[in-house]
């Protein structure tokens, strides 16, 4: 058999890196293709170096635009490479454009597709990665659940149970796996002259929070607060499209230390090291949640609410004095939770499966 892994964004490579190495280690012919969804050198090809997995056979260089053109690129060249490789089965994982153009693209090929970490919903239309998430999973033939909660949704939107397998979520084997890589390059905390539990760390990204203006200034007025009244470095590494936004908007926080983006593994060991996250990432409460650290969700929903359940993670939308508050909360709670995310063996679980059903 031939299995075709589609990735797009820097995420989607962290959480597929466990499957791609389980190919590897049983010798699957498979091959990656790359949409170029994050088209600078920085967050991609990088991220194949250092997380020591081959680099994709095609990319698509699909760079930015607008949702339609992006997903439109993505399809027309997914559908070329699937034609040109006839693979049995295509796996994409998350909620990205590329992830629902290629199974759009597989499905009507008939290609077999896969989606890794199914079931995920906020129940917020307005996100497009919600509309991505729904469709896919809609048109895949393998739904692969993160836990028993997603599982339980996908059968609410009446998809047959022959389809759905609870396999845990690959960003448990993933941060098991690249901690140990992270370790070896050096210490990340030294050059930024950090001490280990005296920092908190943010990231800020999604575009409900840094394109509308309102709503980033407040998170960051509520940032600045948290910084002052805990006198600790608050350091936030930049996306460029966030810094792009807060140029254009004239916002300039004052006690938060703004930094460039950092590779992933040393954002793991800033994440493992930090005293709290604060985020508005879906992967990085889940990446909090398993290394200890207590995260509080620069969002009004989220789609881990197992994050929720276990005490890991408290909602606390883009008012500054609830950001503050949920801090103070979250500094309070000991961080005696238990990781929902799986024992960090999905990746197995998932290339079993379709080996031994194809």
């Amino acid at each position: 058999m031939k299995i075709a892994i589609a990735l797009g964004t820097r995420p989607e490579i962290i959480k597929m890196s466990p499957v791609i190495r389980e190919l590897e280690k049983r010798q699957v012919t498979y091959f990656i293709l790359h949409t170029g969804q994050h088209y600078s050198h920085n967050l991609d090809r990088v991220f194949f170096e250092q997380l020591k997995l081959p680099q994709a056979k095609y990319n698509l260089e699909v760079g930015s635009g607008s949702h339609a053109q992006q997903t439109a690129k993505i399809l027309i060249g997914v559908e070329n490479v699937l034609r040109d490789e006839s693979p049995h089965i295509i796996l994409v994982e998350g909620d990205t454009n590329s992830v629902f153009a290629g199974a759009l693209a597989a499905t009507k090929l008939h290609v077999k597709v896969g989606h890794v970490e199914a079931g995920l919903r906020s129940y917020d239309r307005s996100m497009p990665e919600e509309i991505n998430r729904i469709l896919t999973d809609h048109c895949s033939d393998y739904l692969f659940a993160p836990t028993p909660k997603a599982r339980q949704i996908l059968l609410g939107e009446g998809i047959s149970k022959e389809k759905i397998f609870v396999t845990g979520n690959t960003i448990v084997d993933a941060v098991y796996q690249n901690l140990g890589i992270a370790k070896e390059q050096g210490n990340t905390l030294s050059s930024l002259n950090l001490t280990p539990k005296e920092y908190f760390l943010v990231t800020l990204h999604r575009q409900e929070n840094v394109d509308n203006p309102r709503r980033f200034a407040s998170i960051l007025k509520g940032l600045d607060k948290v910084a002052a009244e805990f006198r600790i470095p608050t350091v936030y590494p930049v996306h460029p499209h966030s810094r792009k936004r807060m140029n254009e908007f004239g916002l300039d926080p004052k006690n938060i230390t703004l930094i460039e983006p950092v590779s992933f593994l040393d954002f793991l060991q800033l994440e493992s090291n930090a005293r709290l996250i604060l985020t508005d990432s879906g992967g990085v409460q889940e990446e909090a949640c398993i290394l200890g650290i207590p995260c509080v969700t620069l969002r009004d929903n989220t789609e881990r609410p197992e994050t929720l359940e276990v005490g890991s993670n408290l909602l606390a939308g883009t008012l500054p004095d609830k950001i503050l508050r949920c801090t103070r909360l979250m500094l309070n709670k000991e961080n005696k939770w238990s990781n929902p995310f799986g024992d960090g063996k999905a990746g197995q679980r998932i290339v079993r499966i379709i080996t031994e059903d194809n």
